[in-house]
């Protein structure tokens, strides 16, 4: 099994008596870059959620490349098991959950990560790991031998399933479109929330901060008696993004999943269209859901900071 290629350094905070408690963020999968054999490269990406991990300043980052011939659950399981070392030394705890973001990789590390008791989670949730992918993909595999250069060919785009009405028990009463600053969004880690589900807001595309007045598009859901079961039931879906298609207003989560919201006026359906298309183009994709038993609760029962990064 080859080395680790990228970890991040441990600091003295990681010494901590009390280990980082982070999920992880997974993608193993074939680069751009062919091997002296002809074979194109197979990568392990692990990451750690920043949800826990952002509070003590640290992350965790594990690269490790497999040979396109040990391609299998069983490497996955050994490097798997690499991985927690290597966690370990900089104070990181073994993760409770798993995320894999690839759906035709799900069997192969739903297989590993049992082995090792993870909680597989398949999800699209990873935006940590999509943007250091990002990050690779811009500055480490062109700087590689055997480097496939210019563009490939795409993958095949699924066909998108039908958005499914939500099951009555987790229909709110009703729901409102909403923003916030941007500014609003950096103190949520401080708002009284039952089931968060917070990011590190991200840079903007020239690596300055974005402006603070810029405002996030999103929507309330109101439940006066339902509310926090409504969030609980929305926390376990892995939401990833709001959009608008065809007059419906649908939330996308976990993998594939689609789920309908509403059905919009076509007035109401372009606007909201291009204020989603505003956010990814100003705002880097930020967008927000929030449940509440009504529009003057002071709290939150359930607030999601969602992106809405392009497929892939």
């Amino acid at each position: 099994m080859s080395q680790a290629t990228e970890a991040a350094p441990p600091s003295s905070a990681g010494t901590a008596a009390s280990p980082i408690q982070a999920d992880w963020e997974l993608d193993y999968y074939s680069r751009p870059i062919l091997e002296p054999d002809g074979k194109k490269r197979w990568e392990l990406l692990i990451c750690s959620s920043p949800s826990g991990s952002e509070a003590s300043g640290q992350r965790f980052r594990w690269a490790l490349n497999c040979p396109a011939s040990s391609v299998n659950s069983q490497w996955l399981r050994e490097a798997l098991e690499q991985a927690l070392a290597a966690a370990a030394e900089q104070g990181f705890a073994a993760p409770r959950k798993l995320r894999c973001w690839r759906a035709s990789m799900r069997t192969m590390v739903q297989r590993a990560a049992e082995t090792l008791g993870f909680e597989l989670v398949p999800s699209r949730r990873c935006y940590a790991l999509v943007e250091w992918l990002q990050e690779r993909q811009a500055t480490v595999y062109p700087a590689e031998e055997g480097y496939m250069a210019g563009p490939l060919a795409p993958p095949p785009q699924p066909i998108q399933p039908l958005a499914v009405p939500l099951p009555e028990a987790a229909r709110g009463d009703s729901w409102s479109w909403a923003s916030l600053p941007l500014a609003a969004l950096r103190d949520a880690a401080d708002w009284e929330v039952s089931f968060p589900g917070l990011l590190p807001l991200p840079d903007g595309p020239d690596g300055e901060p974005l402006d603070p007045e810029w405002m996030v598009s999103g929507l309330r859901l109101f439940s006066a008696s339902r509310s926090l079961a409504i969030a609980g039931w929305i926390a376990g879906l892995e939401p990833v993004r709001l959009e608008v298609s065809g007059g419906q207003l649908v939330l996308e989560a976990g993998l594939e999943d689609r789920w309908l919201l509403g059905n919009l006026e076509a007035e109401e359906s372009a606007a909201a269209a291009e204020a989603f298309r505003a956010a990814r183009a100003q705002a880097a994709g930020l967008q927000f859901l929030a449940v509440q038993s009504s529009p003057e609760q002071q709290g939150f029962d359930g607030f999601w900071i969602l992106r809405d990064l392009p497929d892939g």
